[in-house]
């Protein structure tokens, strides 16, 4: 490899916008990956049993990907990246047969949601009309002066509150578990601080943006940020695992999409020992155990409106969601885990094969769990949609550890980059006038362990560049 301004280590999202933006800035820059494909997170791969159907291996559904307030600075568009939309964004089943939904409309949501309308409306009208603002605030390092303040502050204060104060301001249980499912993407005891942050922010994304699907699976979306960066004079260069300082090639900057733990292990005794305890303290989450079915038909769902939801949260009350999410993070495994269900097919029709359509699911489980939570999964489908197991025709089970063997940054399973306790929420990745800095000049740190955290957005990886061109233009 020949000399580069720029070195990225990690071909994920994140590491993928930290060269573009770079690279949009005239340095030369190369991304190194250790597997044979980039992308992380975003790689679709191929059913075993079924030719020709593809499963999104970890994330399906953008409401980040299309409100991302830097992909949408991006020509994505261009390299082949289509946004496709559900007729219905998000569905909650409950056990009397109907759901809450989520239309991408604010007002068709809070019609539909009867006496909890003018409740979903107050928390989500103002940080849906701010979008934009609020998201270019919060969507970035914790330590900065706002662009939007005034934005950043209505919409924004808010999100300091647990979930479980939103939800209990709703009169029903129907729009206190149609929030506790957003917000249960935290991955976090639903009684925390900040938890609502995940739960107001996604809500509202859908409404200003949607919760698409990328049309194709999503490696459009690694697609279409590797070839703009190589229009733009940057390569990405896969099959190489960076294992020191040495494997890097000469370079001003580099930056590692990696965990803190990664990154510690390769720059070794470079570190400054106070650096490496904070990367030896960084603390992983509970983790994603995932099952891709492809199924024959369409899934049975008891209301008719979730079959054509992309995403759908299965829980049943808030109390039985929050009392899963509890459980997982105090490393228990309830018998009815919180699932998260994605049918692409709904959005994208070109997913269907022969009339089979993949169907992904996972559960939250505890930290590196090596049960079989396949049965779970299909059970909790099961108890909304009865008669889904007979219209299964093939299954694959992706576990913990299977998920950090295929992506080493998904320790023990764990797919935000690190476990969002109170305190690493706030200081994500640390707390300080430069977020991404790693205490060796030059290195900064890119990836989901970094602010603002995990999703399809970029936004850690442009950051992250943005501090590292301080020392480029320098």
């Amino acid at each position: 490899m020949t000399r580069t301004d720029a070195v990225v280590v990690g071909a994920g999202p994140n590491g993928l916008a930290a060269a573009v933006t770079l690279a949009r800035e005239g340095f030369r820059v190369t991304v190194l990956e250790a597997e044979d494909e980039p992308g992380g997170g975003t790689r679709t791969v191929p059913d075993p049993d079924v030719p020709g159907l593809l499963h999104d291996h970890c994330a399906a559904v953008h409401p980040f990907g299309i409100a991302s307030p830097y992909f949408r600075t991006l020509p994505l568009e261009r390299y082949g990246l289509t946004w496709c939309h559900p007729p219905i964004a998000v569905a909650h089943p409950f056990d009397d047969g109907t759901a809450a939904l989520i239309h991408r409309d604010l007002d068709a949501t809070v019609t539909g949601l009867g006496p909890d309308g003018p409740v979903w409306d107050r928390w989500l009208r103002g940080v849906t009309r701010r979008f934009d603002a609020v998201a270019a605030d919060l969507l970035g390092p914790r330590v900065r002066v706002p662009r939007h303040p005034v934005a950043t502050a209505l919409g924004g204060l808010p999100s300091l509150l647990p979930a479980s104060v939103v939800a209990r301001s709703f009169p029903t249980d129907r729009g206190a578990a149609l929030f506790g499912g957003i917000a249960a993407h935290t991955i976090a005891p639903l009684d925390q601080p900040l938890t609502s942050a995940i739960g107001l922010l996604m809500a509202a994304a859908g409404h200003a943006y949607g919760w698409p699907f990328a049309q194709g699976g999503s490696q459009a979306i690694w697609r279409a940020l590797v070839a703009l960066l190589e229009d733009l004079g940057g390569e990405v260069v896969t099959g190489v695992r960076v294992r020191s300082f040495a494997d890097l090639p000469r370079a001003r900057v580099a930056l590692f999409d990696l965990t803190p733990t990664g990154f510690a292990r390769i720059a070794g005794e470079h570190l400054p020992q106070r650096e490496r305890t904070r990367a030896a303290t960084w603390g992983y989450g509970p983790a994603a155990s995932k099952v891709d079915f492809a199924v024959r038909g369409e899934v049975p769902w008891d209301e008719p409106a979730a079959r054509r939801a992309g995403t759908l949260h299965l829980a049943g009350t808030f109390d039985e969601l929050a009392a899963a999410e509890a459980a997982v993070v105090a490393g228990r495994m309830p018998e009815r885990p919180f699932v998260l269900v994605a049918q692409a097919h709904v959005a994208d029709p070109d997913r269907r094969v022969d009339g089979v359509v993949p169907l992904w699911a996972y559960a939250h489980v505890p930290h590196g769990y090596d049960g079989d939570v396949a049965p779970l999964i299909e059970a909790q489908i099961e108890r909304f949609a009865p008669g889904f197991g007979d219209r299964v025709v093939a299954r694959r089970i992706t576990t913990p550890a299977a998920f950090e063997a295929d992506n080493a940054n998904l320790v023990g399973g764990d797919i935000t980059g690190g476990a969002s306790t109170f305190p690493q929420l706030i200081g994500r990745y640390r707390l300080g006038p430069d977020a991404y800095a790693t205490g060796l000049p030059g290195a900064y740190l890119c990836s989901a362990s970094t602010a603002p955290g995990g999703g399809v957005h970029g936004m850690c990886g442009h950051h992250a560049a943005r501090s590292a061109l301080r020392v480029l233009t320098a």
